[in-house]
């Protein structure tokens, strides 16, 4: 049996350029979601970092809008949680981080529909969901914690980072966007919690 079509259900020659147009980037997002499940997430929390992470980090700090801000190493699963819960009350970096995620939102909207990004973004989440949750739990198990509130924490603060990230890519951001910085952190298979008053929390 074949489908009867309609030619007006068929896009036109302008619509069919947008989709076009659009390619280049989702296949950049989709690239990066494939590469993100590949991170060896959380596999150096508590370590002590060296020169090239807390170069990274102080200079995250800076790019985010905080140059007074000094890296506070976090050493335990325990203090990680604490300083977690402590961001619900620091409204600066707070404020800050939205302002960058509405920008580069309105940049990606230059560049894609917003059906192709909302697309693009679920994608990622559902692509990472699955093995950041896997190390969560083999991280929290090397250090014998219990997962209770530990393991939303940290998978949800992952999965915020990789939709930061790919908000990046889809803007054509620059690569060194507080987003992108925070990203490589997490690939570096640190915890970079986030800024509480002059400390930015690093496990």
């Amino acid at each position: 049996m074949t489908a009867d079509f309609d030619e007006e259900d068929l896009p036109s020659g302008t619509e069919l350029e947008e989709l076009e147009s659009e390619l280049p980037a989702l296949a950049r997002i989709r690239r990066f979601a494939t590469a993100a499940t590949r991170v060896d997430w959380f596999a150096h929390v508590g370590e002590h970092p060296g020169p090239r992470t807390m170069d990274m980090a102080e200079h995250y700090a800076d790019a985010l809008g905080f140059p007074d801000a000094r890296v506070a190493l976090v050493t335990d699963w325990a203090e990680a949680a604490a300083a977690a819960e402590t961001l619900d009350f620091d409204a600066a970096a707070w404020e800050m981080e939205e302002q960058l995620r509405a920008a580069l939102t309105m940049d990606a909207l230059d560049r894609l529909s917003e059906d192709a990004l909302q697309v693009a973004l679920t994608h990622v989440a559902a692509t990472v969901h699955e093995p950041i949750t896997t190390s969560v739990d083999e991280a929290l198990a090397i250090w014998d914690e219990r997962p209770d509130e530990l393991r939303d924490l940290a998978v949800g603060s992952a999965i915020q980072a990789c939709h930061q990230a790919a908000l990046v890519l889809a803007a054509e951001a620059e690569e060194d966007h507080p987003f992108a910085l925070r990203f490589r952190l997490f690939e570096g298979g640190r915890w970079p919690i986030g800024i509480a008053g002059l400390s930015f929390n690093l496990f």
